[in-house]
């Protein structure tokens, strides 16, 4: 183990009742958004706001919205009359947000039970930890409600927010799952808003904004279930290249505001360089053995991110994703030998 990491059970003896907001940007989700606000108010929370913004939606959404803030006092509404889009709909979920965590949940979305007492916990246990995050079941509409969830009890792992954004920096990505990031709010205020020029990655510049402020926490427990489905933002942005600049723009955000400040900022920003160049240069070769377009562009990308990679190929690199990907196909194999 690391030995800047600690590892943490979560201990619930508070002599102050902690509380939390959890903001629901919807639009045109009311066949969803009755189920995401229940496994929010099933949380072991006592003091607990579950803050319902919807975007103008043309389904029956207001109305449930409407029958939910009846029937419980905890749920509060903001029904726009205009669609603002989703970014105006987080920001005004941090405005909001008074109590001393925050979590925004999209309506298509669930939390696993005892997800946010459980984030709650080890914040509650470690005050310099200013943003908690966890695995989630990432699954299709029709299996959210029959998937059998194995649920064990939450050991975190606690690190500065450095050794984070180090991380994130050398996989070039965001590995991060969204509906499982609880957050301080007072932390979450001082960083301020998400950036809408950020179509898809506002996340990551957000949790790279976050971790700069203090220490964060894993845990290998599923806090949310996600669904995927082809309405989802994340699934317009379908290939690789287009997915690469849109994390490349997120880093270059990062580095030109809070990420600049980092001693080691310039050494960063040169391995998300590499690790995007090296994930292009992959692709490229990829698209090009199955004879697709975009192959060009794609290799003139990592050109662009690291020069010299027009003379010397990320051998290494390529190396290891063949590995993985014949252990991916193996498995898939047995997997399919098996059912």
């Amino acid at each position: 183990m690391d030995s800047k990491t600690q590892r943490s059970g979560v201990t619930r003896e508070w002599s102050v009742m902690p509380s939390l907001d959890v903001a629901i940007p919807n639009y045109n989700y009311g066949h969803y958004l009755e189920g995401c606000v229940r496994s929010i108010l099933r949380q072991k929370i006592e003091t607990l706001r579950v803050l319902i913004i919807d975007n103008a939606s043309t389904d029956d959404s207001a109305q449930i919205a409407r029958r939910l803030a009846a029937a419980d006092p905890r749920v509060e509404l903001r029904l726009r009359s205009q669609n603002l889009g989703p970014h105006a709909s987080f920001n005004e979920g941090i405005d909001w947000a008074q109590s001393d965590y925050f979590l925004i949940l999209c309506s298509d979305d669930l939390l696993t039970p005892h997800a946010l007492s459980n984030a709650v916990g080890i914040m509650e246990q470690y005050s310099q930890v200013n943003l908690t995050y966890g695995e989630a079941f990432f699954l299709k509409p029709e299996d959210v409600d029959t998937r059998v969830i194995d649920l064990q009890p939450a050991t975190w792992s606690v690190e500065e927010g450095t050794a984070l954004i180090e991380r994130l920096c050398r996989s070039g990505g965001n590995p991060i799952s969204g509906p499982t990031v609880v957050v301080r709010t007072a932390i979450q205020k001082a960083v301020g808003h998400y950036n809408p020029s950020l179509t898809h990655t506002d996340d990551l510049e957000m949790w790279l904004r976050i971790a700069a402020r203090g220490k964060v926490a894993h845990t290998s427990s599923h806090q949310a279930i996600a669904r995927v489905h082809s309405f989802n933002q994340s699934s317009s942005v379908k290939n690789t290249h287009q997915w690469n600049l849109q994390f490349e723009a997120a880093y270059r955000s990062f580095f030109r505001g809070d990420g600049a400040s980092l001693h080691n900022a310039s050494d960063l920003l040169r391995m998300v360089k590499r690790a995007l160049s090296n994930r292009s240069y992959g692709s490229a070769l990829s698209s090009l053995s199955r004879g697709e377009l975009g192959a060009m562009e794609l290799l003139l990308h990592a050109i662009r991110l690291r020069p010299a990679a027009a003379v010397f190929p990320p051998v290494r690199y390529l190396a290891v994703k063949m590995l993985q990907d014949r252990a991916l196909k193996r498995h898939a194999v047995l997997s399919a030998k098996g059912s």
